[in-house]
C-alpha cells in the first residue's frame, strides 16, 4: 500500500506539469523548428493581389448595374407601374442619358406588392454620376419622384457588377416568369463562389434559362443575384431537376452551400414595359 509520501499533492503535480510545458516550449523556441511551432497557432491567409471586383467582373465591358426594390402600397401598384413605365420610356428615348432599364418586374411569390428594376449604366461609375447629375436638374423627373413617393412604403437599392462568366441580360420575348435568387455570402468567400459557379453555369444553359449574374459593390455587401427565366412554374421545376442529372452539378452545390449565410427566392412577373418579357 502506497504511503502519502509517495503521492504528489494535487497542487504540486499541477505546478510540475506547468514547469514541464514551459521547458518544452522553450526548447521548441530555441530550436530551428520555430516555423513548425508557430504554424500550429497562426493561420496563413492566401493574400489576393487584386480587388475581387477586378477578378470576377467582365473586362471587355465597363457596365455598372443598379437594382431597385420598391415596396408599393397595395392600392397603388397599378398606378405605380404606369408611372414608372412612362418615365422609363422617356429615358430610353433620350440618348443624352447614359442609362437603360434592363428589366422591370412585380414580385409574384416572395415579398408582395414589390417592384424590382434592373438598370444598366454603360460606362461604369462616370456614367452613373453623369446620369444622376442630369436627373437632379430635370424638373419633370423631380416631379415624378415626388408623385412616386406618395405610392411607396419603402425602397432600397444596390450597385452591382456582372460576373464575367454569366450571360449579359439581353431583351427576350415572352411570356416568361423570372426567378431572382439572392445569396448572402459569408465575407471573404466571393472568389470561391465565383470559381465554383464559373464551372456550374455550364449545367444551367440547356433551356436558355440563365439571364444574368451579379454581385454587389455598394449597399448590402457580399450579395449575389442570379436571374433566371422560365416559361412557367412547371418548366422551372423540370429545368432545375434536370440539372441534378448532370455530372458535376451536385459537386457545385456541395461546395457552395457552406459559403451562404442566407438566401432568398423571388418569382417575378415582367411589367408591360420591361425589355425582358
Amino acid at each position: 500500500m502506497a504511503t502519502t509520501s509517495s503521492v504528489w499533492p494535487k497542487g504540486q503535480m499541477l505546478y510540475r506539469c506547468s514547469v514541464n510545458l514551459q521547458q518544452a516550449t522553450r526548447r521548441f523556441s530555441e530550436s530551428g523548428d520555430k516555423g513548425w511551432f508557430r504554424s500550429l497557432f497562426v493561420h496563413k491567409d492566401d493574400a489576393r493581389k487584386d480587388a475581387h471586383s477586378n477578378l470576377l467582373s467582365k473586362k471587355e465591358t465597363s457596365n455598372l448595374y443598379k437594382i431597385q426594390f420598391h415596396n408599393v402600397k397595395p392600392e397603388c401598384l397599378e398606378a405605380y407601374n404606369s408611372l414608372e413605365a412612362e418615365v422609363q420610356n422617356k429615358l430610353h428615348r433620350d440618348q443624352d442619358y447614359p442609362c437603360e432599364v434592363v428589366g422591370s418586374w412585380n414580385t409574384w411569390y416572395g415579398e408582395q406588392d414589390q417592384a424590382v428594376h434592373l438598370w444598366r449604366y454603360r460606362g461604369g461609375y462616370p456614367a452613373l454620376t453623369e446620369c444622376l447629375q442630369k436627373l437632379n436638374n430635370n424638373k419633370e423627373y423631380l416631379e415624378f419622384r415626388k408623385e412616386r413617393a406618395k405610392m411607396l412604403i419603402s425602397r432600397r437599392n444596390q450597385l452591382l457588377l456582372e460576373f464575367s462568366f454569366w450571360n449579359e441580360p439581353l431583351p427576350r420575348q415572352g411570356p416568361n416568369i423570372y426567378e431572382m435568387r439572392s445569396y448572402y455570402l459569408k465575407p471573404g468567400t466571393m472568389i470561391e463562389w465565383g470559381n465554383h459557379w464559373a464551372r456550374a453555369i455550364e449545367y444551367r444553359q440547356e433551356n436558355n434559362e440563365a439571364v444574368g449574374g451579379f454581385f454587389s459593390q455598394i449597399g448590402d455587401l457580399y450579395v449575389v443575384h442570379h436571374l433566371w427565366a422560365y416559361e412557367n412554374l412547371k418548366s422551372r421545376d423540370q429545368t432545375r431537376n434536370s440539372a441534378w442529372l448532370k455530372d458535376g452539378w451536385a459537386v457545385n452545390v456541395h461546395h457552395t452551400v457552406p459559403l451562404i449565410r442566407s438566401m432568398e427566392s423571388r418569382i417575378m412577373i415582367p411589367t408591360k414595359s420591361s425589355l425582358l418579357q
